[in-house]
């Protein structure tokens, strides 16, 4: 037989065995590419509202060739395994280690580069789907097209070559270190099972558990006023990241054994079949597996967060375009108000004008502040605040003695908390006006560059507001102090509203603004950047849910002769695939549970940074990430099933 032959016929016997490895090469360089043809694509810089995002495109690509090498190298490693027998009989009929090394090169080399062409081919047939994707949650309105350039054609085919070597030089490390004895026993080797549960293990488990709770419990107290310093609140950020990581890795090095020895414990060591392939199997075998499946839980739990943060500003996008900009139309003085209201009536287009006077004052809030961050000097005794009537806010109406502060953001509250009531004291340059604070409300009613960078706005009554407007101090007070407001009546109008809008020459455009182009501006910046962690974060799930897959493949050949045992011993398919199911729902359930724990207290911990919301998007990612990652264990069960068929 030809060395020719030799190949064909291996590549044609094992091509069952690298199935999944082919669905990992083509989906890996189908992703990439598809990515990579955003850079290049003309459609992207015709669209109307540019996306300036090239650079964050070319960034996450590198992210994206790191995952990739990872995930395909990872693999190569459990296939070359399944093989090492087959290597033996090749060293014990004669031939050389690096003859060998060269049939396994040419059979890598027809398989991988073939997957990466047929890749590229369903990468490029994707790519339009993925544009129009993009446009859509950028609130791009253009025509999406297949463009094929040479570019990412060149860029994808240099990675993959580049990665390809890689693989080589770890298959002939392989082949060079391992003697032929090592190869016959390199897939029947144990994962370090052992039969008895030490102190120590139970003392690890146990402080995993601890360390897991205390950065949980750590992370509710990072913006709640607990921390009032920059050096403190890095600490405890720090804290929480290595005690979480490090009690993920306790957690699957002790804690799941010393749980299920417990349980086992419990039940006199008298264990059912079920109990014996799902509890028995996983107690060891995630001890043995702790690193890998501390980085997949940790890359889950990014995953999620990221997606969850970004997901809350994108799904917020309207409630944050109202607290910049309360009205469809922001301007600054009565001449330019004149100009829009003109235009939209020769249009026909019907609205209402809101006009509010504004003073700034100082107001000492220091029997209301709880907390606040020292390191940003903050003196509650003189806080310059915009000062409005309760004549031009609908719906609000306070005493001489009362004040409200409306459109205090999240963000600024969690460096700066007050309390819902309390003494405060509006300052003018000579007279000094007590007032009973009645606490905050939600609503934005100035926009934001007339409130200080998101500081609240205090209403009070008409008469306050007189006497503090007749001895404010005039170096406190800006240009613009009256803010023209205009909604339209029918909201259906705001697109043609808009283009009047755009056409006016306006005295002060810097302080003119659109609610609705603001909206436009926000999902574009927020969609990109969900498009770019959504991709990231969808690689990041198959390629971890991959490698775990790959991994219960790699055990089921391991115990196949075990399975081969219990069904001559009596035990049907279904009874085993029973255990197995179970065995299942641990391998993808643990790690993909601690992952959602992880990235729900991360994100609990400063949601209000990124948005208004946090519930409904949160849950959706979070289904959403369950029901994909939930096909992986599904697939590894009819894997597992068809090894059972097969055993006897």
């Amino acid at each position: 037989m030809s060395i020719n032959q030799l190949i064909f016929r291996s590549l044609k016997k094992n091509l069952k065995n690298y199935y999944l490895y082919v669905f990992a090469l083509i989906f890996s360089a189908s992703l990439y590419f598809a990515f990579v043809t955003l850079q290049y694509d003309p459609s992207m810089d015709e669209a109307s509202g540019t996306i300036k995002g090239g650079a964050a495109i070319r960034a996450a690509s590198i992210l994206l060739i790191a995952i990739v090498s990872i995930f395909l190298l990872y693999a190569n490693s459990i296939f070359i395994k399944r093989r090492s027998k087959e290597i033996g009989l090749f060293q014990l009929i004669g031939m050389t280690k690096n003859r060998i090394f060269r049939i396994l090169s040419v059979e890598n080399f027809i398989l991988y580069f073939c997957s990466v062409f047929l890749g590229i081919f369903v990468g490029f047939a994707a790519s339009k789907l993925i544009i129009m994707i993009l446009y859509k949650v950028t609130g791009v309105q253009a025509i999406a097209a297949l463009h094929f350039t040479i570019q990412p054609f060149i860029q994808t085919l240099i990675v993959f070559s580049i990665i390809y070597l890689f693989i080589m030089l770890m298959n002939y490390v392989f082949i060079k270190r391992q003697t032929i004895l090592a190869l016959f026993r390199v897939t029947s080797s144990t994962e370090g099972k052992v039969k008895k549960v030490s102190i120590l293990e139970m003392i690890l488990g146990m402080a995993g558990i601890i360390l897991i709770i205390a950065g949980y419990y750590v992370s509710t107290k990072l913006f709640d006023g607990s921390f009032t310093q920059t050096n403190s609140l890095l600490i405890a950020m720090l804290f929480i990241l290595g005690s979480v990581i490090i009690g993920t890795y306790l957690f699957y090095k002790g804690s799941v054994s010393f749980i299920f020895n417990m349980i086992r414990k419990k039940k006199n060591g008298y264990l059912n079949i079920n109990e014996v392939l799902s509890i028995s199997s996983i107690m060891f075998r995630m001890k043995s597996n702790s690193v890998l499946l501390t980085i997949i839980t940790t890359v889950s739990a990014l995953a999620i967060g990221l997606l969850s943060l970004t997901y809350i500003s994108y799904y917020s996008s309207e409630k944050m375009a109202k607290s910049y900009i309360p009205s469809d139309f922001a301007l600054a003085n009565g001449e330019d108000s004149n100009k829009l209201k003109e235009a939209l009536a020769t249009k026909s287009i019907g609205f209402d004008e809101n006009k509010i006077e504004v003073i700034w004052a100082e107001v000492n809030i220091e029997d209301i502040l709880e907390s606040a961050l020292e390191e940003a000097n903050f003196d509650p005794n003189i806080m310059s605040l915009a000062i409005v009537s309760d004549r031009s806010v609908k719906s609000i109406d306070v005493t001489p003695k009362e004040t409200i502060f409306s459109g205090y953001s999240a963000a600024l509250q969690s460096f700066t908390s007050l309390s819902d009531s309390g003494k405060i004291e509006l300052k003018g340059r000579n007279v000094s006006i007590p007032q009973n604070y009645l606490g905050p409300k939600d609503d934005s009613i100035l926009p934001s560059y007339l409130t200080n960078g998101g500081l609240p706005v205090a209403i009070v009554d008409q008469t306050v507001f007189d006497r503090l407007k007749k001895d404010v101090d005039p170096e406190r007070q800006m240009k613009n102090s009256v803010y023209y407001g205009i909604d339209l009546k029918n909201k259906d109008d705001i697109e043609k509203a808009n283009d009047v809008f755009d056409t006016i020459a306006f005295k002060n455009k810097e302080y003119s603004a659109s609610q609705f182009q603001e909206l436009q501006s926000i999902k574009m910046n927020m969609g990109l950047t969900m498009f770019i962690v959504g991709f990231l974060g969808l690689t990041f799930l198959i390629t971890s849910g991959c490698i775990l897959y790959f991994k219960q493949m790699d055990e089921s050949e391991n115990e196949k002769a075990n399975y081969t045992i219990l069904r001559k011993l009596g035990f049907t398919q279904s009874d085993l695939l029973k255990g197995i199911q179970a065995k299942q729902v641990f391998n993808f359930g643990i790690p993909l549970f601690v992952g959602l724990f992880h990235s729900y207290f991360a994100v609990k911990s400063g949601w209000f940074f990124f948005g208004t919301e946090i519930w409904t998007p949160m849950i959706i990612v979070m289904v959403l990430y369950t029901i994909l990652y939930s096909i992986f264990g599904i697939l590894s069960v009819f894997h597992y099933k068809k090894v059972i068929k097969d055993s006897l």
